[in-house]
């Protein structure tokens, strides 16, 4: 496309900088020209290394959605602002690619689907797990069927000692959880992407804070103060769909199980299952024996070429560009997401209740 979209940056820190800007840069297509962050600091750097030569920087985001000019917005705020910055941006005409989650609460990622439909402009959240090779190889089989019926799923996002002490992480205000809502999040994701589920029925959940307090306990990134930890360091789901599909959902940051698990799953359906735990790996019944197949997902499974593909992000960044030059949809709906949100939200809920949450 001869056009060059115009890009303004809301939120200058550690989600702009290592996945946002560094992609969007890669692009030929677009240009970043305003950058916002509440510490000025930031903005100034991210305008320095990746803006345009008249980039303007702001402190109140405000004034940068008043420049008609731009015509998207990135927010990649803490999660207790992303409602409010991505209706405001919406409203102003520009369509938003808002950082997971959708949103800290249910009733705030409404809000943002309204605004999408009210305005006109599209609007993404920032699952670029989706665009992996072998997340990409798992959705495109489960929907031509090759499992059947996916009745059974696991999401995990386990960390063993890997509790992020930087930025607001640790606060429940601004991030409204821990691990659930910063990783849980794009196992869910996943998860109900795969088997193409969204109509939750009810939800059961626990959360633990039984670590928090430790000290000298082997972070990956060095102590955490426990005065700041207000979230919880470990939380788990279950979920059942209105089809009686059934999902459990784990996630940690601070947990003793010896093998961590990202941004992974295992589905089991009539006629076969799918997990990413250990690569991709499908298993099924062939001519009365069973099978476990390994997927070649390098470069297209061409055996003699040695190449590497684009990172997720990269792939994701230009996907969305893609859908707003199109007029398509980007991978990731708005719909989708708001379903990701309020199961979260359900599993808080249970946790503090320790009753279940049924869906309407």
């Amino acid at each position: 496309m001869d056009k060059k979209h115009r890009i303004g940056i809301i939120g200058c820190g550690g989600i702009a900088n290592g996945k946002h800007m560094p992609n969007l840069a890669k692009l030929k297509n677009v240009e970043m020209v305003a950058f916002c962050d509440i510490v000025e600091e930031l903005a100034v750097e991210a305008a320095k290394k990746y803006g345009t030569g008249d980039a303007k920087v702001y402190t109140d985001y405000k004034e940068l959605l008043k420049d008609d000019t731009i015509d998207i917005v990135h927010v990649c705020t803490p999660n207790r602002s992303h409602s409010f910055i991505t209706v405001d941006a919406l409203d102003a005409g520009k369509h938003v690619m808002c950082e997971k989650p959708m949103a800290k609460t249910y009733a705030d990622a409404v809000k943002m689907l309204e605004a999408a439909k009210r305005s006109g402009k599209k609007l993404t959240i920032g699952y670029q797990n989706r665009q992996n090779n072998e997340n990409q190889y798992a959705h495109a089989a489960a929907a031509a069927g090759e499992f059947g019926e996916i009745y059974y799923g696991k999401a995990l996002a386990i960390r063993r000692r890997a509790v992020p002490t930087w930025g607001v992480f640790l606060n429940e205000y601004e991030q409204g959880g821990g691990p659930l809502i910063d990783i849980g999040t794009h196992a869910l994701d996943l998860t109900l992407w795969i088997m193409n589920n969204y109509e939750p029925r009810m939800v059961v959940g626990n959360t633990f804070r039984k670590l928090a307090d430790q000290k000298h306990a082997a972070n990956a990134w060095g102590d955490w103060d426990p005065e700041k930890f207000t979230v919880e360091d470990s939380a788990f789901g279950y979920i059942v769909m209105k089809n009686g599909a059934v999902i459990t959902l784990e996630s940690s940051w601070a947990l003793n199980f010896r093998v961590p698990r990202e941004a992974a799953y295992m589905l089991s359906g009539t006629l076969g299952g799918v997990d990413n735990v250990d690569g991709l790996k499908i298993n099924t019944v062939k001519h009365g024996r069973q099978v476990v197949e390994d997927v070649n997902l390098e470069a297209g499974g061409v055996a003699f070429y040695d190449g590497n593909s684009a990172s997720a992000s990269a792939v994701d960044m230009a996907q969305w560009i893609n859908a707003i030059d199109t007029d398509t949809d980007p991978c990731v709906l708005p719909e989708q997401a708001l379903c990701v949100t309020r199961i979260l939200e359900a599993i808080y809920t249970s946790a503090k209740t320790g009753e279940p949450v049924f869906f309407d």
